[in-house]
């Protein structure tokens, strides 16, 4: 008995230096699994995440009585109604703005000089080599112009994909999601049950409040930036305003380029003040 319990108590220590390539090697390969799988793992992960998201949509209306699949219909019709519209505003606009294109250019085109001419006075440098400059880079960028338009046609065939692909896995997910919490539970002994609940319960509270207070923000500031530049007085405002509250989700780069374009708009079109004024009303947003 003794020789047994002996045996039965004996644990396998690795030394510090094997757990340590075992940790590497495991992250190694994780990640070169999530490489390799992207175009179908970024899929999945984005049609969680709006599938927390629209999940209270779901069961408010099955709580009416309404059948579960119906209701999974009618909150991603509505949602897909929601971002089409959203779409076709921003498309609207920017055919008027498309429209008025060769005057925003001609007023570029004025500006650009004057910058050369600043930029030559400033430097002592001749205006000959600044226009060499520029059509040498010009050059190169025509010469990278084929990748560019293909990894265009690629990013927008991923899209067209993703655009088809969500509404069928977020379905999937919402209509199966009492299958896949039964599956999850299933992975761990009953003693843990209470605690997988509690840890998936504080996910989805947590990933629901973050988009939801994503999205008050997105309206926030989409309506301070318009407002804004209403005042000002500067064309297509609102689209301004739209483009500039999506870009700053994204970090640091995000609200450097929703304050140059506005910027850009009033040099061209306005006066010099004009586009201090936007800096200064996307500095008070």
């Amino acid at each position: 008995m003794q020789i047994k319990s002996a045996m039965v108590n004996t644990e396998i220590k690795l030394p510090v230096y094997s757990k340590l390539a075992q940790v590497i090697l495991g992250l190694l390969g994780f990640f070169y699994i999530l490489y390799i799988g992207q175009e179908i793992i970024i899929p999945l992960v984005f049609a969680v995440i709006i599938a927390i998201l629209l999940n209270p949509v779901v069961n408010f209306l099955t709580g009416k009585g309404m059948n579960r699949v119906i209701s999974i219909f009618l909150v991603l019709l509505l949602t897909m109604v929601l971002l089409a519209s959203l779409m076709y505003f921003i498309g609207f606009q920017l055919s008027h703005f498309s429209d008025s294109s060769d005057q925003f250019k001609q007023k570029f085109v004025l500006l650009f000089n004057d910058i050369i001419n600043w930029v030559s006075q400033t430097f002592n440098i001749s205006k000959d080599k600044i226009q060499a400059w520029l059509v040498k880079a010009k050059g190169k960028g025509m010469e990278n112009g084929t990748a560019v338009i293909g990894q265009t046609l690629t990013t927008i065939s991923g899209v067209l994909i993703y655009t088809f692909l969500l509404p069928v896995y977020i379905f999937m997910f919402l209509f199966y999601k009492p299958l896949l919490l039964e599956f999850i539970s299933r992975l761990f002994s009953r003693n843990k049950h209470e605690v997988v609940a509690e840890v998936l319960v504080e996910t989805k509270m947590l990933i629901q409040n973050y988009l939801i207070g994503l999205l008050i923000e997105v309206v926030i500031v989409a309506t301070l930036n318009a407002t804004g530049l209403l005042i000002i007085g500067l064309d297509y405002a609102i689209l301004i305003g739209l483009i500039g509250a999506l870009l700053n989700m994204i970090p640091y780069i995000g609200g450097l380029v929703a304050i140059s374009i506005p910027m850009l708009l009033a040099l061209a079109t306005k006066e010099p003040v004009d586009a201090l004024w936007v800096l200064a009303v996307y500095m008070l947003v």
